[in-house]
C-alpha cells in the first residue's frame, strides 16, 4: 500500500525527460511554483515561471492523475498576485496546491519581507478551495510534502 509522489524539477522543459516519470505513473507528480511571477527571477534563478506552468500542463495531459505545487510567502508578493497564481495553476489543471510561510535557511538566501498572519492563510485556502483545486493546505509550517497522506482521497 505505497504510494508514490515524485518532486520534480523542470526539467528545462525537456519533455522526453518529463516522460521518463510519467513512464513510472506515480500517484503524484509535484513541481512547484515557488513564488508569484513577478519575483520568480529572483527567487528562483533558473526556473521560468511560464515553463513551470507547461510541465505542470504537460504531466495533466498526459494522464497523471493527481498533480501539485507549492508556493511560499512572505517574499514581498501581493495577495493579487498570490491569487493569480493559484488562478494560474487552477488553468493548468492542478489539483493540490500548498502554501507555507518562506524561512530564510542562510544568511546567503533572500530575506523573510513579511511574516504572513494565519488569518490569511485561511483565506488562500478558501480562495482556492473556491478555485476547484482538489485540496489545499495553507499555513504557515505548509511545505509541499506537508500532510501529504491527505491528499490521496
Amino acid at each position: 500500500e505505497t504510494t508514490l509522489e515524485t518532486l520534480i524539477p523542470d526539467f528545462q522543459g525537456v519533455t522526453r525527460h518529463i516522460d521518463r516519470i510519467i513512464s513510472v505513473q506515480p500517484e503524484v507528480v509535484s513541481h512547484n511554483m515557488e513564488t508569484v511571477k513577478r519575483l520568480t527571477r529572483e527567487v528562483r534563478i533558473q526556473a521560468k515561471y511560464e515553463r513551470s506552468l507547461e510541465v505542470l500542463r504537460y504531466l495533466k495531459e498526459q494522464g497523471i492523475k493527481r498533480t501539485k505545487s507549492g508556493i511560499m510567502l512572505g517574499l514581498g508578493e501581493t495577495e493579487n498576485e498570490v491569487i493569480q497564481t493559484l488562478e494560474d495553476l487552477r488553468n493548468v489543471g492542478l489539483d493540490i496546491v500548498t502554501i507555507g510561510q518562506y524561512l530564510q535557511p542562510s544568511k546567503r538566501h533572500l530575506p523573510v519581507k513579511e511574516f504572513i498572519h494565519p488569518d490569511q492563510f485561511e483565506k488562500y485556502e478558501k480562495i482556492g478551495l473556491d478555485m476547484g483545486f482538489r485540496h489545499v493546505e495553507s499555513g504557515a509550517l505548509v511545505r509541499s510534502s506537508y500532510k501529504a497522506q491527505k491528499h490521496l482521497t
